[in-house]
C-alpha cells in the first residue's frame, strides 16, 4: 500500500476552508434549462460544470468513497483492486475503469473516459493535478487536516456533492454520522469505557522491518475516538495533514499497561498485520502489559481508515463491539 504523502501547505489549507460553490442557469446539449456549478477548490482555482457531473473519476479512495456515498457511480478509479481490498465499508456498485495508481494516474486512460468531471486531492503532486486540469474539470480537494480532521472529512464531502448535485445526500450522511457518534459514546459510557485509554495504530512489516504507525489526536480516527469519550494513549507527535505518528515495538513500552490497542489490517495484504505475524513472536510485543491482558483489538478489515462518513460509522460500530465485550 502507497505511504500516504503530507498535504500542501497552510496557505493552501486556509483556501481549502473557505471553498465555496455557486450555481446558475445554463443549458444543456438539448437546449434544456440546466445548473451552472462554479466552485472553489483547495487549491484556489476555479472549476465550473454545465451542470451536476455525472461522469466522474476519483483519484483518491476516500474521494471515491464520497461518489459512492452520494449515489454516484465513479466511471474511473485509482487502483480499483486496492479500494476493493481496503475499503469493503462501502463498496463500488459497479466496475470503473482502473486507471493507475493514486501517485501515478494515466492521463490517456482518463483521457479515454470523457469525464465531467476528476476528483483529485491536494496529495497527488502539481503537476499531475496540471495536466488532468487539460484533460477535464478537476476539483482537488484537501486531503486531510490535523487541525480539524472531521470537518475537512465534512468539508470534501459537501464540495463534491456540490459537483455532482447530491447535497441533500450529504446532509443525510452528516446527519446519520453525528447520530452514529452520540450512540457510540452513549455505548461506550453504559459499558463503563468512558475516558478509557485507547491507542489506534497501523502496522506494517517491509523487508524485515517492522514500522508501526500511530494515529494520534490529530488523525481521523484519532478525532472520532475523542467524540466517543475515548482518551488518546499517543505521546508521539503526528504529522501536519493526517496526524500520523511513527514508531517501532519498542515505542509501545510507552503505552500505559491499561491501555486498549486497537488495529485495522487487510487479510488481502499480509504485511499490513505484524500484530498476529512476526510480533507474534517478539519478546518485547508479547511481553507489553496490554497485550498479556488480552487488551489487543483487531477491527473488522474494509474500514478505510481514511475514508467518509459512512467508513468512520462502520468504524465506531467496530470500536463499541470490541471495547464492550470486556
Amino acid at each position: 500500500m502507497r505511504r500516504l504523502l503530507l498535504a500542501t501547505a497552510a496557505t493552501a489549507a486556509a483556501i481549502a476552508l473557505t471553498a465555496c460553490g455557486t450555481t446558475e442557469p445554463a443549458a444543456d446539449k438539448a437546449g434544456k434549462p440546466a445548473e451552472r456549478i462554479t466552485l472553489t477548490d483547495a487549491s484556489g482555482e476555479k472549476v465550473e460544470l454545465d451542470g451536476p457531473a455525472k461522469k466522474v473519476v476519483g483519484t483518491e479512495w476516500h474521494v471515491v468513497e464520497n461518489l459512492v456515498s452520494l449515489g454516484v457511480a465513479p466511471v474511473g478509479v485509482a487502483d480499483v483492486k486496492g479500494y476493493k481490498t481496503w475499503d469493503t465499508a462501502v463498496p463500488l456498485k459497479n466496475e470503473p475503469k482502473n486507471i493507475g495508481t493514486r501517485g501515478e494516474p494515466s492521463m490517456d486512460t482518463i483521457a479515454a473516459l470523457k469525464p465531467d468531471l476528476v476528483v483529485a486531492t491536494t496529495d497527488l503532486p502539481a503537476a499531475a493535478v496540471k495536466q488532468l486540469r487539460k484533460v477535464a474539470p478537476v476539483l482537488n480537494v484537501r486531503a486531510a487536516d490535523a487541525t480539524d480532521p472531521i470537518g475537512q472529512m465534512n468539508r470534501n464531502l459537501d464540495l463534491i456533492a456540490q459537483a455532482t448535485g447530491t447535497t441533500q445526500q450529504a446532509g443525510k450522511l452528516k446527519e446519520q454520522f453525528r447520530k452514529k457518534l452520540d450512540e457510540g459514546k452513549r455505548a461506550l459510557a453504559d459499558a463503563g469505557r468512558a475516558g478509557a485509554e485507547y491507542a489506534f495504530a497501523d502496522g506494517y512489516d517491509v523487508s524485515n522491518q517492522i514500522t508501526i504507525r500511530p494515529f494520534t489526536s490529530g488523525s481521523l480516527i484519532g478525532a472520532v475516538n475523542e467524540k466517543l469519550g475515548l482518551k488518546n494513549a499517543w505521546s508521539v507527535k503526528g504529522d501536519a495533514s493526517y496526524g500520523l505518528g511513527s514508531t517501532d515495538v519498542e515505542g509501545l513500552t510507552k503505552l500505559g499497561d491499561d491501555v486498549q490497542f486497537a488495529y485495522i489490517g487487510s487479510d488481502g495484504d499480509k504485511s499490513s498485520i505484524p500484530f498476529t505475524g512476526k510480533l507474534a513472536d517478539n519478546k518485547v510485543w508479547t511481553s507489553l502489559p496490554f497485550v498479556e491482558k488480552g487488551n489487543v483489538h483487531r477491527l473488522p478489515d474494509g474500514i478505510w481508515m481514511f475514508g467518509g462518513p459512512e467508513s468512520m460509522g462502520k468504524y465506531v460500530d467496530a470500536v463499541v463491539e470490541a471495547l464492550k465485550k470486556k
